[in-house]
């Protein structure tokens, strides 16, 4: 369990690569769920429902004793000292988990860097349009530079499906009741992709606008892409996600006529929280803008290789 959030994600998330056109539309892997194991690997598994599960017996825990939560008795020294050591590890579990997943993140950097590809992670909250904008991005960009995706969302593979049909290389993670990607996920992601030598990698986060800012994947940029729609507070109230970014990505800007968004005073709030922040107005659907965004992940890509290429002496997995 993830201990920032609660949310269990990091334990079981299914990931299906999603077949293209030139494939003849058949997968041809056993995607069945990939599991987590405490011994740091995972496994395909097929799940044979067919047999039947006897769920009439009943479990009935004696644990041998009972909490009293009088709130009369909470600043008694037991209950206390009780607080502070549940508190320490919490404390102790949630640093424990980001350490591993930045160890992991810096594993999936280094593989990512050994091939020159540039990775992007996307964060917005739901409905900012950000799987809109890949879109347009990858049929846009698609005859320069080769692309891929990581599609991230508690279920289903709606929006993969919609970036296979522009024609790029999709793997969908879903993470179930978890609200965020992290390192191991991308890692095991980038084994079932294999995205090209020297490419383009989108990482479509999981839509929330808290946790997928605490949790370093080994990208090479992280962008926000906000919405005229959600209001010009946002970077207020979540300073940390638009505090973790470079680049700011204001999109339906279209829509600024119909709507009581001030831009220029979101673009202070962003600089509020972030003064070195980049913000881009864009619309997804009628094009504005986003020569600029091509040319950000132009500049940005070319940035992030390294000046001498050298490969790798063996052949490293990414994060898992």
């Amino acid at each position: 369990m993830c201990a920032t959030c609660g949310c269990s994600g990091t334990i079981a998330p299914d990931t299906a690569a999603v077949p293209r056109p030139e494939d003849g539309g058949e997968d041809h892997h056993d995607h069945g769920f990939v599991h987590a194991h405490d011994h740091g690997h995972g496994h395909l598994h097929a799940h044979d429902h067919s047999h039947d599960h006897d769920h009439s017996h009943e479990h009935h825990h004696d644990h041998g004793h009972t909490h009293s939560h009088d709130p009369a008795r909470a600043h008694e020294p037991g209950h206390r000292d009780h607080a502070d050591a549940v508190t320490a590890r919490t404390i102790s579990l949630e640093r424990e988990i980001l350490e591993k997943n930045r160890l992991l993140a810096e594993r999936n950097r280094g593989w990512l860097a050994g091939r020159e590809i540039f990775a992007v992670n996307l964060m917005s909250s739901p409905g900012s349009g950000k799987t809109t904008l890949l879109e347009r991005t990858v049929r846009d960009l698609g005859g320069r530079v080769a692309i891929s995706v990581i599609e991230g969302d508690q279920d289903t593979r709606l929006d993969a499906e919609r970036i296979r049909a522009t024609g790029a290389r999709v793997v969908q993670i879903n993470t179930g009741t978890g609200c965020h990607l992290d390192a191991q996920m991308l890692g095991r992601a980038l084994q079932e992709l294999s995205p090209a030598l020297g490419s383009l990698l989108f990482v479509e986060n999981v839509g929330n606008l808290v946790c997928p800012a605490l949790f370093d994947l080994g990208e090479g940029a992280r962008v926000v892409i906000a919405s005229t729609t959600e209001g010009e507070d946002k970077p207020l109230k979540y300073p940390h996600m638009f505090r973790a970014a470079e680049l700011i990505v204001l999109n339906k800007v279209d829509l600024l006529p119909h709507l009581r968004f001030d831009a220029d005073r979101f673009t202070a709030h962003v600089r509020q929280v972030n003064p070195s922040a980049r913000v881009l107005p864009v619309s997804a659907t009628r094009g504005d803008g986003l020569e600029a965004w091509y040319r950000w992940l132009d500049t940005r890509g070319a940035s992030s290789r390294p000046t001498v290429s050298s490969k790798p002496s063996a052949e490293p997995r990414p994060g898992s």
